[in-house]
């Protein structure tokens, strides 16, 4: 098995069409496993039956956290990728990422915004870099990041990503992340923050590779998910403050003076 996708749901309808994107959409076919992992809930809607995918339930709500590590758990692919419930994918975005995914990078795409409707990718400008920086004094945040001058570099060292779509080797979540940690970050927020840390801890790289894509719901649409459960809520403030006493000082001490921001 070439690559595992791991898609964390929690009441989202739009999951169907986020799984069928990633079945058409594929290059690697019998090499390719979609887990999706329905975070203590049964589902209503029909579910796709494809001998690629396969359908994790968890007993009680999680969180988004909690539901990406027991969807690894059963994940047999070399690289591990993770999407979320409402987003959209290139034609031959797995090969175009598995590919060229070095053994200690963490890699993500260039991002657009989704019209969930109309299930189109949106005449929007993408995002490609993102900067990491705290925001408000409060939370670690992705930043837009305009570097005109590396346009023409099409695999590039980049500091943040969203977190809704990643790739990386197996190897690497087994070796250096572990596992999605909830105490003190809580069940849902700061998930790419803790990786790309972690990450960079190991001495590894969070890349972005420009020569595939997926498009993530724009924000302008209604919400179809929830951020936590009623027996799990977010707690997102506590989540944010956790990830700064955390890694804040070696965010000063390090990752500023490397990036020199």
């Amino acid at each position: 098995m070439k690559l595992s996708v791991v898609i964390p749901d929690y009441h989202d309808p739009l999951l169907i069409p986020t799984i069928n994107s990633i079945l058409t959409g594929s290059q690697l076919g019998d090499q390719l496993e979609v887990i999706a992992v329905f975070d203590g809930y049964w589902p209503t809607f029909t579910l796709i039956k494809d001998k690629r995918v396969r359908y994790v339930h968890l007993g009680k709500n999680r969180g988004m956290r909690g539901a990406i590590n027991a969807g690894v758990e059963v994940a047999r692919g070399e690289f591990l990728m993770r999407a979320d419930e409402h987003c959209m994918f290139a034609p031959g975005f797995d090969k175009a990422m598995t590919d060229v995914c070095q053994p200690n990078w963490i890699m993500t795409a260039r991002r657009y915004f989704l019209d969930p409707v109309k299930w189109e990718r949106m005449d929007i400008p993408p995002i490609d870099y993102e900067k990491l920086a705290i925001q408000e004094g409060k939370k670690f945040s992705g930043v837009r990041w305009d570097r005109p001058e590396r346009k023409d570099i099409m695999i590039d060292e980049t500091m943040a990503m969203q977190g809704s779509c990643w790739v990386m080797p197996h190897k690497w979540w087994t070796d250096v992340i572990g596992e999605l940690q909830t105490e003190g970050y809580g069940p849902t927020y700061q998930d790419s923050h803790e990786m790309i840390f972690k990450t960079w801890k190991a001495g590894g790289k969070m890349m972005l590779n420009k020569n595939t894509w997926f498009a993530h719901k724009h924000r302008s649409f209604p919400r179809t998910h929830q951020e936590g459960s009623p027996e799990n809520p977010s707690n997102r403030e506590a989540g944010w403050a956790y990830a700064l006493k955390i890694w804040e000082p070696y965010y000063n001490q390090v990752i500023r003076p490397q990036w020199k921001i």
